[in-house]
């Protein structure tokens, strides 16, 4: 449905403001027409690199894809767009049609990323802001996502031009996930990801620590190589809901370096339930 046939009197893409052009103005249209067949955003965010938030991204959208939702997965690491390769969707390329860019399919999960134009894999993008600004724009405008219950979009680490840019254009995100592993390093870089989400009026779903201990494969062992904790004591201090745990399991690195999404291929290891239990929680 376009903004022409809606019925909604209140939305604010039905008239063109003071301010704006007309191309400005069928841009923001066609935009808020594309969000609006989306009913949750979330945005995954991370203080820091390495902390599996990527990983998260693809389980969460497969977990909630098993749940019976409609999903779309949404790469907006330009610089490191990882979600292809995890997917297994390296050497396949989007199309077009009438209706806009026809985002891959991978087993019902609508996929999106910079990494799926790429020609080389190993070519460095040396994009300043604007230019990270506008294809950020681009995937939410252009591409065709249809209905989705949810959007999950992962960005890259810290607080910069990507995740400002999501949420500034989608203006109503339904909220924030948060990866961390347990050492004060990574934990201390939580705080900062909080703040910028308060500082945008983003809400916070929760905290999620990731590599919180190794079980080893041979007698199941628990052992705390990254320390222990320190993403549910953040949360204790900060008033952030902690979702829960989830250890490193070399079954995860397997499936990522294979193209397999783990939630999907390794329903009988024990690590698939914990991911489960996150992913209840936020549908709840």
């Amino acid at each position: 449905m376009d903004c022409e046939d809606c019925s909604k009197d209140t939305c604010v893409a039905k008239k063109k403001t003071p301010d704006e052009s007309q191309k400005e103005f069928f841009e923001r249209q066609k935009l808020l027409s594309r969000l609006c067949k989306i009913n949750q955003k979330i945005i995954v965010l991370s203080g820091k690199g390495g902390v599996g938030k990527s990983t998260v991204s693809v389980n969460l959208a497969f977990g909630l894809l098993k749940a019976g939702k409609r999903v779309g997965l949404l790469d907006v690491d330009i610089h490191g767009p990882s979600i292809p390769t995890m997917l297994g969707l390296k050497n396949h390329r989007p199309k077009a049609n009438q209706e806009g860019i026809v985002p891959l399919e991978v087993k019902g999960l609508k996929v999106m990323s910079v990494g799926l134009f790429l020609s080389n894999q190993d070519e460095a993008i040396i994009w300043r802001g604007p230019l990270k600004m506008g294809v950020i724009k681009q995937f939410l405008m252009d591409v065709n996502w249809g209905d989705l219950d949810y959007l999950i979009i992962d960005s890259p680490p810290g607080t910069g031009d990507e995740p400002l840019s999501v949420c500034q254009l989608i203006g109503d995100i339904t909220g924030a996930l948060i990866v961390t592993t347990p050492q004060r390093v990574a934990a201390v870089d939580v705080r900062k990801s909080i703040t910028f989400c308060q500082q945008l009026n983003v809400p916070i779903l929760g905290v999620i620590e990731n590599m919180s201990g190794f079980v080893c494969p041979k007698c199941g062992e628990l052992t705390m190589i990254m320390g222990n904790g320190g993403g549910r004591l953040i949360c204790q201090d900060m008033g952030v809901r902690f979702l829960g745990s989830l250890p490193i399991d070399p079954s995860i690195v397997e499936a990522c370096d294979n193209g397999k999404v783990f939630l999907d291929e390794y329903v009988f290891n024990p690590n698939v339930k914990l991911m489960e239990e996150i992913v209840q929680k936020i549908l709840d």
